[in-house]
């Protein structure tokens, strides 16, 4: 049993004034609180994630503590600030019952199996992660003029960023120890972008619109037009550049070759994160 104490964070929800949420601008743009509620549910259920990713590193007590002092009650509360905003702009919406179903169904899907084979490796995963995360939240600061909204979403992405760091730091850490060469690292990286897009938003988009439009559960093309236009939204307003120099930085790749695969993986970024 880990007994280490959250540390303070590094913002409070409790500090930010709800009441000055501009409703009406708020409630106008239908896909971007869908997009936040489902958001919502997947930060909402890190404590699971953390349990496996502490039991994958148990016995490295600096990477366990990271884990439960800082990284989890700080992604928990990225989902306790977001629900406060679905709830507040939206307060006919069984955010809990949502969730629970979504939680249900979202549990079975994560286990330490689907981790990578090494440390080192699964470090680069969690950057990938951390990277569609902090790019997400980029995008919906940008496509939204809604004061508290980017307040919260600025917090939210700062986090993730300072994340990424952590992972990459122990990334580099592990690394040292395996060995692994660009290839395995950029193996480990498609991968992971790969799976960027699949399960996890999947499952709690088809829960926000089971419990926002029940008349439409069974309706496969209409969840799955408003599902493209969710991708589209934040498409626009998708910084690949961004995205990128995150994804490049575990492969180590000399400043003068760097250049020749930002385009590329640019586009691939565009294709993959958000499609």
């Amino acid at each position: 049993m880990h007994t280490d104490c959250p540390r303070p964070m590094p913002w409070r929800i409790e500090d930010i004034d709800l009441t000055r949420i501009d409703l009406r601008q708020a409630a106008g743009n239908e896909d971007l609180l869908l997009l936040l509620c489902a958001s919502s549910f997947i930060e909402s259920g890190t404590d699971l994630y953390t349990k496996n990713l502490t039991s994958y590193f148990d016995d490295d007590p600096e990477v366990s503590a990271w884990l439960n002092t800082e990284w989890e009650p700080e992604e928990l509360q990225h989902g306790r600030a977001l629900r406060a905003y679905i709830n507040y702009v939206w307060p006919e919406f069984d955010w809990d019952t949502a969730f629970r179903n979504f939680f249900d169904e979202y549990s079975k899907t994560c286990s330490v199996d689907e981790f990578e084979k090494t440390r080192a490796l699964e470090m680069v995963a969690r950057c990938v992660v951390e990277t569609g995360t902090a790019t997400l939240y980029r995008a919906i600061n940008e496509c939204s003029d809604e004061p508290v909204l980017k307040e919260i979403t600025d917090h939210i992405r700062t986090d993730e960023v300072r994340h990424y760091k952590h992972f990459f730091k122990y990334f580099k850490k592990y690394n040292l120890i395996e060995g692994n060469g660009r290839f395995a690292v950029l193996g480990a990286l498609m991968r992971r972008v790969a799976e960027i897009k699949s399960e996890d938003s999947e499952i709690a988009l088809r829960h926000v619109f089971a419990m926002r439009y029940p008349e439409r559960i069974h309706d496969t093309a209409y969840n799955r037009e408003r599902t493209a236009r969710i991708s589209a939204l934040v498409r626009r307003n998708l910084s690949a550049d961004m995205c990128v120099k995150m994804l490049l930085k575990p492969l180590g790749i000399p400043a003068r070759i760097q250049p020749g695969v930002h385009y590329p993986l640019a586009k691939i970024t565009q294709h993959v994160f958000f499609r």
